[in-house]
């Protein structure tokens, strides 16, 4: 759905857990190395509305493989910073860039941007707890991309473009996801 990105992924029919050889409680598992639905739909919608980032600085949080950052500097970007907590993540979103001819700044945590992007955060309630109120503080545009994973607090957003995005049915047990890109709904105080 992203032809512009080349990324350098898990195999097709490679599931979360067999990237790594199974689970282990003690190593986080390799989001990084696949293509979410949320990104997949972020990063169309990026490269399909470029004015959105041309120009502004731009944060990709929980980056994964880069597949946002990579639209986001594809499309004209001042400046794209990938964050993720995970440090195989920011090594893969920096091989990724290199393999697409882009540059792009990795980080642990949010720095200051004019867009703030977000692909797949909302699937659990441990890790919206954590990234809804980075996403809140964000003083620019945020967009969300989410498949719908039950997490998103849909009331603080505004729908902007649903996609039938591929997925892989090792991943997802199906083989399309309908995704949306929303944006995050601003306070307006009244008198």
């Amino acid at each position: 759905m992203v032809p512009e990105v080349t990324l350098d992924l898990a195999g097709e029919d490679v599931g979360l857990y067999e990237a790594t050889g199974g689970y282990r409680s003690d190593t986080p598992p390799p989001f990084w190395s696949f293509a979410w639905p949320g990104g997949i739909a972020l990063a169309r919608f990026v490269l399909d509305r470029p004015e959105l980032v041309a120009g502004r600085t731009v944060v990709d949080l929980g980056a994964g493989s880069g597949l946002v950052a990579i639209a986001a500097a594809r499309a004209g970007a001042a400046a794209v910073t990938a964050v993720d907590s995970d440090p195989a993540a920011l090594a893969a979103a920096e091989r990724n860039a290199a393999l697409n001819g882009v540059t792009i700044s990795t980080a642990p945590a949010v720095v200051p941007a004019d867009v703030l992007l977000a692909g797949d955060l909302f699937y659990s309630p441990t890790v919206v707890a954590g990234v809804l109120p980075v996403l809140r503080a964000g003083t620019g545009t945020v967009l969300v991309g989410d498949p719908g994973r039950g997490y998103l607090p849909e009331r603080l957003f505004e729908p902007l473009a649903t996609y039938d995005v591929p997925v892989r049915p090792a991943l997802e047990s199906t083989g399309r996801m309908r995704t949306t890109v929303w944006r995050l709904l601003r306070a307006t105080s009244s008198c």
